[in-house]
């Protein structure tokens, strides 16, 4: 993907978007519509099945809407639940330099590594090999590979759900302090079925029948 919206506010717009995996059965995602338009760490709560997923599918341009239309002017990147899906490398330099999508000095390059991995929490771990990682670190290790490729909207699918509770709170704390760094804009959108991660959220809605809610600041945030 190219670096055209890299220094610019992200923005997505869903307009009365439906969506089913199969024509004759009910709309899982049903006239939806939303927007983000300004950096901040959303968050959208939902039960299994609710559509959590297929709604990033959609953002990402993985699959089609049946109805409706999806406006997405940024730089997608994408952090799964579990890293070890992701990660290709057998370290932590060679992770994050198959994900550098400019063509830049040795230099340059060893200055970008250091630079995301001290924004997620993992100066030094350079020459570590990824056997070695937690599934915390890992996680973070996905998040880098996102800023080390210049994106700047982040799609987060549970990405706590097989972490101890120590791990999700890092990686909680890393996205939170990404998205409120005001010198480069980034928003992520983070799915969860965990209720305790809403309170690092900057807004809120929940994905129920189809329909998702309107955003809703966390602490008045009620499930329906």
């Amino acid at each position: 993907m190219s670096d055209t919206f890299e220094n610019e506010i992200p923005h997505l717009y869903f307009e009365d978007v439906s969506f089913s995996y199969h024509e004759k059965k009910k709309n899982l995602i049903f006239k939806c519509s939303f927007s983000i338009k300004k950096p901040g760490l959303w968050m959208i709560v939902g039960k299994n099945g609710s559509g959590k997923s297929t709604l990033l599918k959609l953002i990402n341009g993985i699959i089609k809407p049946i109805n409706g239309e999806v406006h997405c002017k940024a730089n997608i990147g994408m952090v799964f639940q579990n890293p070890d899906h992701q990660i290709l490398m057998p370290n932590c330099r060679s992770e994050l330099l198959i994900n550098i999508n400019q063509n830049i000095s040795e230099y340059e390059i060893s200055k970008k590594i250091e630079y995301v991995l001290d924004k997620v929490g993992l100066t030094g771990f350079e020459k570590r090999p990824i056997h070695t990682l937690s599934g915390g670190q890992k996680q973070r290790l996905t998040i880098a590979c996102t800023l080390i490729s210049n994106r700047n909207f982040i799609l987060l699918d549970e990405p706590t759900a097989l972490l101890d509770q120590t791990s999700q709170v890092k990686v909680l704390k890393t996205i939170k302090n990404l998205t409120s760094d005001l010198k480069k804009p980034l928003s992520a959108l983070w799915i969860t079925h965990r209720y305790e991660e809403l309170t690092y959220a900057d807004a809120v809605a929940e994905l129920k029948n189809g329909f998702l809610s309107d955003w809703q600041d966390p602490s008045k945030f009620q499930y329906n």
